[in-house]
């Protein structure tokens, strides 16, 4: 009998420990938005160290409102295996202050996924494509040298509920559009054929929509160079190039979550002007944007360098918009931008107001052109984001077909994202 007691109360401080111990991972965040601006879908990070929570590292996070469950995920952004951030998305009105209560679930909550990153590679040209989430392209082994196209899609894609954009790994690193009607992810199987072969078959419309962004010898949405004294340099090359200018290029999916989808590249070596630039670049999708956040930073910089983010404009026949919005400025085209001038396309670049240095037209001709080339300061490890955008016709937005319209979304947009949250967590 004394055995049986002391067994039950060793029990119940067991529950009452481990009950204990899962009321102390419970936290309180007050976030609160100070702008006179309603923030739809505002994106939240918050980082491990502002939590200061340990041992969920096998958990999920679940974030109450109220009653009300907004979904949310955690990032592993530097690669350790352990998550450095939160993140979710949220909308406040303007003025609001939002108290959410952070706990721990063992099971996936299986939250709506609204982001998605995409890529797949196959060996060899007899070889069917395998997903994959990671790369290490040498300048070698770049289309043209292989003499076939390695990738799905030329190389990786991502997407959130509104838009979705592709990047040519192939050496190219251009910056492309995917129209989407509709707002779930694109099926996993776009540009590859039934036998598991790489195939252009995302130029032709399907329900979910297509590639709709002529790219050419331009970097595409959002692509960039580095002009180094008066010469342009592209990061990459072009088609018909036997070697790269980037001696190594590594590329990793960071993370693909329901509401954040993180993309790395790194190009070690890049050859411009004589001189060898290290360069990490990110892009970072969620959920009720038409765009991504793309983030770049530079390294082995002599101090005459200048960076410039590309903006194509082929089959653009219309003045190019420049607008100070927030603490950005906005570089805004409304046209026929997509193939054959089908159809209406507004694309846009939100640059950084701080860093913004004027913008120039590229060249006719060379391995930078049809582009406008919008300059920024840089200095060595210092990141630059900018937010490259697309809103077509066809999506589920069909305003996007007014110029007025698209103008306005975009310099919203850009004072959405000047907004802060501020942040403040207790237990």
């Amino acid at each position: 009998m004394k055995s049986k007691l002391c067994f039950s109360i060793a029990l119940s401080a067991m529950v009452f420990i481990s009950c204990k111990a899962q009321k102390s991972q419970s936290l309180k965040i007050v976030l609160t938005n100070n702008a006179d601006l309603e923030l739809p879908q505002k994106a939240v990070s918050i980082k491990r160290s502002t939590l200061k929570i340990k041992g969920v590292e096998k958990s999920f996070p679940i974030v109450l409102q109220n009653s009300d469950t907004i979904p949310a995920q955690v990032n592993d952004l530097d690669g350790d295996g352990k998550w450095d951030e939160l993140f979710f998305v949220a909308d406040f009105p303007a003025k609001e202050k939002k108290t959410l209560e952070l706990k721990w679930s063992n099971t996936d909550p299986k939250y709506t996924v609204k982001t998605s990153a995409r890529f797949g590679k196959r060996e060899a040209e007899n070889l069917p494509v395998q997903p994959a989430t990671e790369e290490v392209l040498l300048a070698n082994q770049v289309y043209k040298k292989l003499g076939f196209q390695k990738y799905q899609t030329d190389g990786p894609t991502w997407e959130n509920d509104k838009v979705g954009f592709r990047h040519y790994l192939d050496g190219r690193n251009c910056k492309d559009v995917f129209g989407k009607k509709t707002p779930g992810i694109t099926p996993e199987n776009v540009g590859i054929s039934s036998t598991g072969a790489v195939e252009d078959n995302y130029h032709q419309m399907h329900d979910w929509g297509r590639d709709i962004f002529p790219v050419g010898t331009s970097a595409g949405l959002g692509g960039y160079g580095l002009i180094v004294g008066n010469e342009i340099n592209r990061l990459g090359i072009l088609i018909n190039d036997t070697i790269n200018n980037v001696e190594k290029t590594i590329f990793k999916i960071v993370s693909e979550g329901p509401v954040n989808s993180v993309l790395s590249y790194k190009y070690q070596n890049w050859e411009a002007s004589g001189n060898k630039y290290q360069v990490q670049e990110t892009a970072s999708i969620w959920p009720g944007m038409y765009g991504y956040k793309n983030t770049v930073s530079l390294n082995g910089l002599k101090g005459n360098e200048t960076l410039v983010i590309a903006l194509s404009n082929i089959n653009n026949q219309n003045p190019l918009q420049v607008i100070d919005s927030g603490d950005y400025v906005c570089f805004i085209q409304h046209d026929k931008l997509t193939y054959e001038r089908q159809w209406i396309l507004g694309t846009a670049i939100i640059i950084p107001k701080a860093n913004y240095k004027g913008y120039i037209e590229a060249p006719k001709t060379g391995k930078l052109t049809n582009s406008y080339l919008i300059k920024v300061s840089t200095k060595n490890n210092q990141p630059i984001s900018y937010y490259p955008v697309a809103g077509w016709e066809l999506s589920a937005d069909p305003n996007f077909k007014d110029s007025a319209y698209f103008s306005n979304y975009v310099t919203t947009l850009a004072k959405q994202l000047s907004a802060k949250i501020k942040i403040e967590v207790s237990k």
